[in-house]
């Protein structure tokens, strides 16, 4: 396995609390280690290293949002405002991690996080900034049953680039819409088979849950899985579907990236799977693709935006990729996430 080093992209050194956004200034940061690449079809990945001091820190004590909700000690509360919910960490001793991307499963629609938020143990209620993935009005705006107040499960993440950037980038409603209907419609051609549910046919999460996805999913799952393990220094990857490079994601410890890392594969896996074409040949993209993307956005200038009490985030826009990192308000403001996506 051949590893090389890349330069990897500016952080922010000053953010000011309060203030209009001032254009952050980039500092210079260690070099890290990518190594790969590990392949199934026409899916290609590479892991990103940190250095031995980031692989010891196991960080604070946390939960992901999928972990949180499935163990009771989150909530999310159905506002009947399309695009703001309320939330609460019940946890007294943990904090709570959203990631953009996010499919919360419940409610009067389904809905997908907007931002990647640090909720802070027993938290009270707080606005939550998310989209609608479920574009229907069989159940919205009537009374609320008992089991519509809540938001049960995060069955997943957003599964296709275009969907990522209506959400994160455009931060458009009907661009998630817009989306949601040309997922579902490539992946029942790929499928062979409509993989819209009958309880509600515009449901996302319950068209990245059809047999048919699921199965093709998992092929690359089994595959690519394994390729973590005995590895405890990884902190993100970047990965390509077909000939291009399609994101990375990069987080500040190896103990988040590893409780992510199966959740997000999926959805890259079922990406892959929609985009598969059996009569058209397709050579893996090189090191020096990745490393090219994952610098894309380095030089742009980058802008600041308050996301929540808890969160700040950068964006800087390349020529080919756009550039998101989310830093924790409290303590160092260390950088929480570091996701770019291709334009």
């Amino acid at each position: 396995m051949k590893r090389l080093f890349f330069r990897l992209l500016p952080a922010v050194a000053l953010l000011f609390a309060g203030m209009a956004a001032a254009p952050p200034r980039p500092v210079k940061v260690p070099d890290a280690k990518l190594s790969g690449p590990f392949v199934h079809d026409n899916l290609t990945v590479y892991l990103i290293h940190g250095d031995e001091k980031v692989a010891k820190n196991a960080g604070t004590k946390f939960l992901t949002l999928a972990e949180a909700l499935e163990q009771k000690k989150f909530a999310i509360y159905e506002t009947q405002q399309v695009n703001d919910l309320q939330m609460e960490n019940l946890s007294g001793d943990h904090e709570v991690i959203l990631l953009s991307g996010d499919i919360i499963k419940g409610g009067q629609q389904d809905r997908v996080v907007a931002f990647d938020r640090i909720v802070p143990p027993k938290s009270g209620k707080i606005s939550l900034n998310v989209f609608c993935v479920e574009h229907t009005a069989a159940r919205w705006g009537k009374p609320l049953k008992a089991e519509e107040k809540t938001f049960t499960a995060s069955p997943g993440a957003l599964a296709t680039n275009r969907l990522r950037l209506a959400c994160r980038s455009a931060q458009s409603q009907g661009g998630v819409w817009k989306e949601v209907a040309a997922a579902q419609a490539t992946l029942s051609k790929q499928a062979g088979a409509n993989v819209k549910d009958a309880r509600s046919d515009s449901s996302l999460a319950l068209s990245l849950d059809a047999k048919k996805v699921a199965e093709g999913a998992e092929i690359y799952l089994k595959k690519l899985l394994p390729a973590v393990d005995e590895k405890s220094d990884v902190v993100g990857y970047v990965f390509a579907v077909n000939d291009k490079v399609v994101a990375a994601d990069m987080f500040s410890s190896p103990a988040l990236f590893r409780k992510v890392w199966p959740r997000l594969l999926k959805a890259n896996a079922i990406e892959a799977f929609a985009e598969k074409n059996k009569d058209k040949k397709f050579t893996a993209p090189d090191a020096k693709a990745f490393q090219a993307f994952l610098r894309d956005a380095a030089g742009a200038q980058g802008k600041t935006s308050d996301v929540g009490k808890d969160v700040q985030q950068v964006t800087r826009e390349g020529l080919g990729t756009v550039y998101f990192e989310s830093k924790a308000k409290a303590g160092d403001e260390k950088s929480l996430r570091m996701n770019v996506l291709a334009k």
